[in-house]
């Protein structure tokens, strides 16, 4: 077992994940992500659970802009006005995710992790998330973690799985 995945462990987040994959599972929901700043560990926390396979259709791993152009469909032009680390990116990259899966719920997560990266306007730290569902209107949320690149990375894990609950049960 790797670093990270104890850290899930000692956080609880294991069974946060666990108790939303049961939930999904029930109401017959699936989704998919779509992550840069997190370069796949949202996927990867929900997949490190046995059977996961029924709720889980995909993850989208768009660390790069121009990744977040082919695989997402997110403008580029998007990205050059507001920074890939925005609500309109996020927004894209979710809604995205949705129109390129099977998946009845999306999240994703663009931020600077650090150590370098950060701006005044954008600090190390800041997050933007988007969740979707569809037929649903998707939500974008800004947070700013504390902490070093991984204390980051593991904090927008845990709160992109909150969203997902949430989104769950809309």
């Amino acid at each position: 077992m790797g670093g990270w995945e104890r850290d899930l462990i000692g956080t609880g987040l294991q069974d946060e994940v666990a108790a939303l994959l049961a939930a999904l599972r029930e109401a017959g929901l699936t989704l998919a992500t779509a992550e840069s700043c997190t370069g796949g560990l949202i996927v990867g926390a929900l997949t490190e659970i046995a059977g996961s396979s029924d709720v889980v259709d995909r993850g989208f791993v768009t660390y790069s802009n121009e990744a977040k152009t082919e695989m997402l469909g997110v403008a580029a032009e998007m990205i050059v006005e507001h920074g890939a680390v925005s609500e309109p990116v996020a927004r894209a990259m979710a809604e995205g995710a949705l129109a390129r899966s099977r998946a009845d719920l999306t999240v994703s997560v663009t931020g600077v992790a650090g150590p370098g990266g950060g701006s005044a306007a954008k600090p190390v730290g800041t997050v933007w998330f988007g969740a979707a569902r569809r037929g649903s209107e998707a939500i974008c949320e800004r947070k700013v973690f504390a902490g070093d690149r991984s204390a980051i990375r593991l904090a927008t894990v845990g709160h992109a799985i909150a969203l997902l609950g949430q989104l769950g049960k809309r």
